[in-house]
């Protein structure tokens, strides 16, 4: 059988290479690359073509976060497992949201870890039990809604923009945006930054809730 195929993209040198090192003692595993910030992993995977890309969470310049929605669009075949210190069942629930196929933290043990990139690699999810325990935790705590500080009235977008904020709402890609109104990707992650400008927001999460918030979004 192929090796898996393997992108390490994180901003600690030496934890890099410590991963790399493990994954080399192990037959059925392949690092075919690294990368220090998120634009550079996503680069890399545009690249490389990876089965499995593990990717930090918390880097200076582009995050994790932006980088896996930047993966899912580009490069939908990686799976994507993030690889962090964070233990906030927030960010676990945002990763996943955004395309993640697993959450593992780092403190996690050598057989874990190639367990959990097998499985990513047939397109199951994988989690620390640690994280685990926590999003059950928070799934029973009553629910909290991020609070969206911007007072800004809805009028202020073009027709344009009230059309993507809503399709944002309802958890779509620029991808799928673009194909559903017919514009290049490029259109509408212009369009998304603008949104976000006017609205005085700082994630695409963030909108989502504006939307709902300001009644942009009807019940069904």
């Amino acid at each position: 059988m192929k090796p898996i195929r393997i992108l390490i993209v994180d901003d600690h040198t030496l934890f890099r290479s410590g991963i790399k090192l493990v994954l080399q003692r192990h037959e059925g595993f392949e690092v075919v690359g690294e990368a220090g910030d998120g634009l550079e992993g996503v680069k890399r995977a545009k690249q490389l073509k990876p089965d499995v890309v593990l990717l930090d969470l918390h880097m200076p310049g582009t995050s994790g976060l932006e980088a896996l929605g930047m993966l899912a669009e580009d490069v939908p075949e990686a799976h994507v497992v993030m690889l962090t210190v964070s233990e906030d069942a927030e960010d676990l629930l945002e990763t996943l949201r955004a395309g993640a196929r697993g959450y593992l933290l780092k403190n996690i043990d050598t057989e874990f870890l190639l367990v959990s990139i097998q499985r990513a690699a047939r397109g199951e999810s994988v989690m620390s039990p640690q994280i685990a325990h926590k999003l059950a935790d928070s799934l029973r705590a009553p629910a909290r809604v991020e609070v969206v500080v911007a007072d800004v009235s809805p009028g202020r977008l073009s027709p344009r923009e009230r059309e993507i904020i809503i399709m944002i709402a309802h958890g779509a890609s620029n991808k799928e945006i673009a194909r559903v109104l017919n514009l290049a990707e490029s259109t509408i992650k212009i369009h998304v930054q603008g949104i976000l400008r006017k609205l005085n927001l700082a994630k695409r999460v963030q909108a989502a809730v504006y939307a709902v918030e300001h009644g942009l979004v009807a019940d069904k």
